[in-house]
């Protein structure tokens, strides 16, 4: 059944993985068993934010990506994921900043939507040891 839902994912492909023309940009994402596809997608690495008390602008750390549900099915992947398990691998993602420098992270926690068909993973700063 075609309708505005089918649509409005199809023109996912555009906005989130239409690097020339919409915000796709390459991510990396490796599965806790080592597994890595790479994707196009939507990332972000924001380090000033409100405080929502407040309204004070503080520093901080907001990293995200945002996936077609479709593309990671395609590989086929798992709907990635935050492991609270601390000695547990992680889902680690991996995209360069604007200036090319290479950003890794670990999935804190991920927010599918299944109407629309797109999951947003936030992020936190990782180093594998």
């Amino acid at each position: 059944m075609a309708g505005l839902r089918t649509t409005a994912e199809a023109d996912l492909s555009f906005i989130l993985e239409d690097g020339a023309m919409g915000f796709g940009w390459p991510i990396t994402l490796k599965d806790p068993t080592g597994t890595t596809a790479n994707f196009t997608g939507y990332s972000g690495d924001i380090s000033a934010m409100f405080d929502p008390d407040t309204g004070v602008p503080v520093s901080g750390q907001l990293a995200h990506v945002a996936l077609r549900l479709s593309s990671l099915n395609a590989v086929p992947f798992e709907l990635p994921r935050g492991v609270a398990d601390e000695s547990s691998k992680p889902w680690v993602v991996t995209f360069d900043d604007i200036d090319g420098t290479a950003r890794t992270f670990k999935i804190k926690n991920s927010d599918p939507d299944f109407t629309l068909g797109v999951v947003v993973c936030i992020l936190e700063v990782y180093e594998d040891a």
